[in-house]
């Protein structure tokens, strides 16, 4: 892996970013949007995502950004959770909550194979 930049060259952080706006605009239903709870808990747990992995980027350490992309992974788990509290209420559809809970599933499978790459790669050097 070539030296990265920023953390918007990251894979992880676009699907994050993705993400996000997805959500936010589901959010914005006149069924979900009511629910002001849940539709403000959501849209903070998947923001979170993508404000770790750029936060522990930028702090310039491996052991402190690796803290900051558990923190995003545990995010992500809580977006994952909310999508079933959502979907439970009935402000998703079927076809939507599968491909919703799919990318969250891939981006928590990024998350944990970017943590495993950055610990390999700290016992050698730095990663940015």
């Amino acid at each position: 892996m070539s030296k990265l930049n920023s953390f918007e060259e990251l894979t992880v952080w676009q699907l994050s970013h993705e993400l996000a706006k997805e959500i936010y605009a589901i959010t914005q239903r006149e069924t979900f949007f009511k629910d002001y709870s849940l539709k403000d808990q959501i849209n903070r747990s998947c923001g979170s995502v993508m404000d770790n992995i750029a936060e522990g980027f930028e702090r310039g350490g491996n052991k402190e950004f690796c803290q900051f992309l558990y923190i995003a992974k545990g995010s992500i788990g809580e977006t994952r959770s909310q999508l079933y509290r959502a979907f439970d209420r009935g402000y998703i559809e079927s076809h939507e909550f599968e491909d919703l809970k799919n990318k969250v599933e891939h981006i928590s499978k990024q998350l944990s194979g970017f943590i495993h790459y950055i610990k390999i790669r700290s016992k050698r050097r730095e990663i940015h």
